[in-house]
């Protein structure tokens, strides 16, 4: 039976998610669905985006955008670099760039363009990079910008009262709207939690890759973690997304 495991942000950590898809064991028919910030923090952004290429060409995968990739598409289009960009990992995105040829950085940005803003499957499952504030769900959302910013989301899962029924009127209705919801953005290593978070029917898969965490993904039907080391062992001298 085929698996589909969502996969955590990875900030330019080529070599962490090299071992993770060794480590998940992926079989012929397998989905993967990558929750976006794929760049900025490790020094092999591009690498990774090489590799999630050549992985498309190969089974099925969808790739969400997250707020590191609307950074880096918006660079490669022409647009002079954001301050803040630079500042929380755009500079060693920029660096690995720097062996690329036109044609190749344009054929990366056509990969950032065709990346999904949020991804629904048949069993009603959300899979979005940070969130969404409507309580209509994203496609009724008024400002795009939260399927790449929003953690009011993982907030309000966050801090749910477990006894809370789903049938009471103070339930939040946002997650009501789906059977399960699969997030990135928010790492779980700011909780002290190394391992991909479950609250409320919020699962978060962020758990802090960039920084001093794991790569982690999970497989959606089994809920079975696979992670790579912890990243910075696997860049040694490097700081990552570090202050």
């Amino acid at each position: 039976m085929a698996g589909t495991f969502v996969i955590g942000d990875i900030h330019g950590a080529f070599k962490a998610l090299q071992q993770l898809i060794e480590r998940i064991n992926l079989q012929e028919n397998d989905q993967l669905i990558f929750l976006g910030d794929y760049v900025d923090g490790w020094s092999q952004s591009a690498e990774v985006i090489d590799f999630l290429m050549a992985l498309e060409k190969q089974r099925s995968c969808i790739f969400l955008k997250g707020n590191h990739d609307a950074w880096c598409e918006a660079w490669l289009a022409g647009e002079t670099p954001e301050h803040v960009w630079l500042m929380h990992g755009g500079i060693s995105t920029v660096e690995s760039y720097r062996r690329l040829t036109d044609r190749q950085k344009a054929t990366h940005l056509a990969f950032f363009r065709r990346m999904q803003s949020w991804y629904i499957d048949d069993q009603n499952r959300l899979f979005i990079h940070a969130g969404f504030a409507s309580m209509h769900g994203p496609a009724r959302e008024r400002y795009g910008s939260n399927f790449l910013w929003d953690r009011t989301l993982w907030e309000t899962a966050r801090t749910l009262d477990p006894r809370l029924k789903k049938t009471s009127l103070l339930y939040p209705q946002r997650l009501l709207l789906y059977k399960e919801i699969f997030i990135g953005h928010s790492p779980t290593i700011n909780y002290d939690v190394f391992e991909p978070m479950h609250c409320a029917n919020v699962w978060n898969i962020d758990t802090g890759a960039g920084f001093y965490g794991p790569l982690s993904a999970l497989n959606v039907d089994t809920c079975r973690i696979f992670q790579s080391d912890v990243v910075r062992t696997l860049y040694p001298g490097e700081k990552g997304r570090n202050p």
